[in-house]
């Protein structure tokens, strides 16, 4: 074990802030039911995208994207587009601002004010996305889970632990063990403080990763200076072509397997159909988790564009630098590392706590550890206010206790965030690893999501029985998906996933009369969304003529592409640079200069625009 006393000291010592803050803020989040889950709308925009960052930021996609770099050199800067990534960009160039003008408090509260309060499917349509959305967060904490419990077991050795615990735990549960402990600050400060709590301690987080990023970058940067690191030939190069073209046979046979497991050797088949789900994701807006919440919590439509913006600048290129680094260090020491899982098997998922554990000095061990326990933390806690957000707010309000005194309202949502860590906790314990967990919910599940919820933007025609019946066909269908074909085949299916959900959408709809005029000319007039709103487009003109239609496709769409590049250059700056690909790194900074002097006219400059 190389933790020493002043590594155990900074972990402690964020553990009791942590504590801290949830005491701190409980008065404040006790106020009434937005101050608890939206912080009262009240909190600036970049204090939001800060803490929307740091929830990104979190240990099992670390661990994971460690694992990518490290097998797939510059090309894993695509693989990520499986969340998409880029959705944020779609978010940041008008979809917040859309969101936002609804005055939603969750998606489903969204919902309202697309279909109504009254007519078929309505209720229904509300208990579909309360159920994807509690689907999402559970398989979320699930995920975050394991992704804790593997981190710590390399820091802290069972042997030394399990002569102070008066129980046995068999080797594969230990893991689960440090999950639990973990999770409970994580569940303490979130539950009592709600979001101002999250978001402070968001901020804390990211300023502790900033720095342990920044000190692992210069070590690998150092460690590296002389030698060359033994990979395959196209490692360094971000492109590709039909297949792969990595052959790790020669050095590390294991990669191979790895990579013939993930399913990636047919690269452009693999990146077209990443392309093909990403688009249509990002298209459908986000889904209903702590990125819904926190575009919601912000003071404004432009300020929730802006908030959206800010996460990429600020998260990509300080995680990538801890990536690329913790990468360096792995191939340059790779025999020294025990890969090994407790089944005999090579994980490398094991790459980032093993390399952290093993290069780095006392001090730093403990801030990277403090940092990516606070990741835990940040990521876990947004996803249990919006589960919270959920169960109160469109469960227990609408269909229990309407009138519930604020007290009552607050006691629920206490209670209500225990039973959601429990649940996500048990579905931790059955999870494999942190890709399987991944794999399903971004290749299965949000297959199922995305159909219903593209249109509902888009199509005026599309009622709230369309949006029940595309969204359950596609869920049933993702959860057969998913338990009948290999996790890295998930993808592959997802054009015949989202045709299912397609076509339920579509039947669904015509199954009952459009949504209420009254309705629509208020969600068409409000949120101004562009596509095909002609009839209702004419019913609000015969009302008031001089009213103007969104007509910012066109700009909307060109800045999603130069968001992309710009996107794309951030991810890759970092790696660049620490590996010293000088001329790359100019041109990389030359096209990130060029694009963002581009989007200030675009984009910054008419946020009010549309």
């Amino acid at each position: 074990m190389r933790l020493q006393l002043l590594d155990f000291l900074l972990l402690a010592a964020y553990l009791l802030v942590t504590v801290g803050i949830g005491l701190y803020y409980r008065r404040r989040a006790r106020q009434d039911k937005d101050s608890y889950m939206l912080g009262g709308r009240t909190l600036p925009w970049y204090k939001l995208g800060l803490s929307d960052a740091s929830d990104m930021f979190d240990i099992s996609g670390t661990m994971w994207m460690v694992s990518l770099c490290f097998t797939y050199g510059m090309k894993s800067i695509w693989i990520p587009w499986l969340w998409p990534v880029f959705n944020q960009v779609f978010l940041m160039m008008y979809l917040s601002r859309w969101l936002r003008r609804s005055g939603a408090a969750t998606g489903a509260d969204w919902l309202a004010t697309r279909f109504g309060q009254r007519g078929p499917g309505v209720w229904a349509s509300h208990q579909v996305v309360i159920a994807f959305a509690l689907l999402s967060c559970f398989g979320f904490l699930a995920y975050g889970f394991v992704g804790l419990g593997k981190f710590m077991e390399i820091f802290i050795p069972w042997s030394l632990v399990k002569s102070y615990v008066p129980f046995a735990v068999a080797p594969q549960y230990v893991p689960h063990v440090y999950g639990i402990v973990f999770t409970l600050f994580a569940m303490f400060y979130s539950i009592l403080g709600g979001m101002h709590s999250i978001v402070l301690g968001d901020i804390i987080k990211y300023c502790i990763m900033t720095v342990a990023c920044v000190a692992i970058a210069v070590i690998a940067y150092l460690r590296l200076r002389g030698h060359e690191l033994a990979v395959p030939a196209g490692w360094f190069n971000p492109f590709f072509g039909w297949r792969l073209g990595l052959d790790w046979s020669k050095l590390i046979p294991e990669v191979n397997s790895k990579i013939a497991s993930d399913g990636y050797s047919l690269f452009g088949v693999f990146f077209m159909m990443m392309a093909f789900k990403g688009v249509f994701a990002s298209l459908a807006g986000p889904a209903p988790n702590y990125d819904m919440q926190k575009i919601l919590s912000t003071r404004s439509p432009e300020e929730a564009s802006k908030m959206s913006g800010f996460v990429s600048i600020i998260l990509l290129p300080i995680r990538y630098a801890l990536i690329v680094g913790l990468t360096i260090l792995g191939l340059l020491y790779y025999h020294r590392l025990n890969l090994k899982a407790p089944d005999g098997t090579i994980d490398f998922e094991r790459i980032l706590p093993l390399t952290i554990n093993n290069f780095l000095p006392a001090g730093l061990v403990g801030l990277v550890l403090t940092g990516l326990l606070g990741a835990f933390m940040g990521t876990f806690s947004g996803t249990v206010n919006a589960a919270q957000a959920y169960i109160v707010n469109d469960i227990y309000l609408k269909y229990f206790d309407p009138h519930a005194s604020t007290s009552r309202i607050l006691s629920v949502t206490y209670a209500v965030g225990v039973g959601v860590v429990a649940i996500g906790v048990g579905l931790g314990f059955l999870a494999k690893d942190v890709n399987t967990v991944l794999q399903f919910i971004v290749s299965a599940l949000y297959g199922g999501y995305i159909a219903a919820n593209v249109l509902k933007w888009h199509w005026w025609r599309f009622n709230a029985t369309g949006f029940f019946v595309g969204m359950s066909t596609g869920i049933v269908a993702a959860l057969v998906f998913g338990l009948l074909l290999p996790v890295g085949h998930l993808l592959y299916w997802f054009p015949l996933l989202f045709a299912i959900s397609l076509g339920g959408s579509v039947a669904g709809t015509y199954l009952a009369p459009p949504t209420e005029a009254a309705v629509l000319h208020r969600f068409y007039t409000t949120v101004r969304p562009w596509g095909f709103w002609g009839p209702v487009l004419a019913a609000v003109q015969a009302q008031d003529p001089a009213f103007r239609p969104n007509r910012n496709f066109g700009r909307n769409a060109g800045n999603v592409v130069l968001g992309i590049v710009a996107q794309l250059c951030l991810t890759i700056l970092p790696m660049y640079l620490l590996l010293g690909q000088h001329l790359p790194l100019l041109a990389t900074v030359a096209i990130l200069i060029v694009v963002g002097s581009i989007l200030k006219k675009t984009w910054w400059n008419r946020l009010s625009d549309d």
